[in-house]
């Protein structure tokens, strides 16, 4: 990856592509991965429509659908060790991953499954909301808790980001972040033919340069 550039309009497109391209070549070599993030992104544009009348439902799509199939494809699918078509380690990946690296996932996903015991546990969660009334109820209230750990999930890398002096790239990743679903279409709508065909890993011709 390249240092990052300041958010100058004439940078701003270049950086987000770069950023995509990045994520692209270093972790959705697998056409399961790649098959997955495209049910992931299609769940994930129903859950924006659903959003503006039912956020708890959306957010109950977007995690339950949207991330675990995505989550999924990075965890039990993708390569990991030395990556062949960019000659760079895992480590290496990891380290300058702009997002959610595997770690940051770890801690990430860790937090969403205790949420709904915790709910469950204390439904009012210790004195802060409105005790839940029955199963409904208490649904209704981990998908608000989700929808906030999302939005606290992302708050909290760009808030990251800024305190090493990045904040252009926080922010640039946060436009990557939400506009990913329609990217994801563009990028991964023939995968599951490739995977068919009985091609899991993406021979990547475009990436191998040098």
């Amino acid at each position: 990856m390249s240092q990052p550039t300041t958010a100058s309009s004439p940078n701003l497109s270049q950086r987000l592509d770069e950023l995509r391209w990045d994520d692209h070549r270093y972790y959705h070599q697998s056409r399961i991965n790649q098959t997955l993030h495209l049910i992931s992104a299609c769940a994930f544009v129903v859950a924006y429509g659903v959003l503006f009348f039912d956020p708890a439902s959306a957010a109950l799509i977007g995690w339950c659908v949207s991330m675990v199939a995505r989550q999924s494809g990075h965890f039990f699918f993708e390569p990991r060790g030395f990556d062949q078509v960019n000659q760079v380690t895992d480590e290496y990946k990891e380290e300058v991953k702009v997002g959610y690296n595997m770690q940051r996932k770890t801690v990430l996903l860790a937090v969403w499954a205790a949420l709904p015991m915790l709910l469950w546990l204390t439904p009012s969660l210790f004195g802060l909301i409105e005790p839940a009334e029955g199963f409904d109820g208490w649904l209704h209230d981990v998908g608000i808790a989700w929808l906030a750990l999302a939005l606290l999930g992302l708050a909290f890398r760009v808030l990251q980001l800024g305190l090493q002096g990045r904040w252009s790239d926080g922010l640039i990743w946060l436009l990557k972040i939400v506009t990913d679903p329609l990217n994801d279409i563009r990028l991964y709508h023939k995968s599951p033919l490739y995977l068919l065909r009985g091609e899991l890993i993406d021979p990547m011709p475009h990436a191998r340069r040098g």
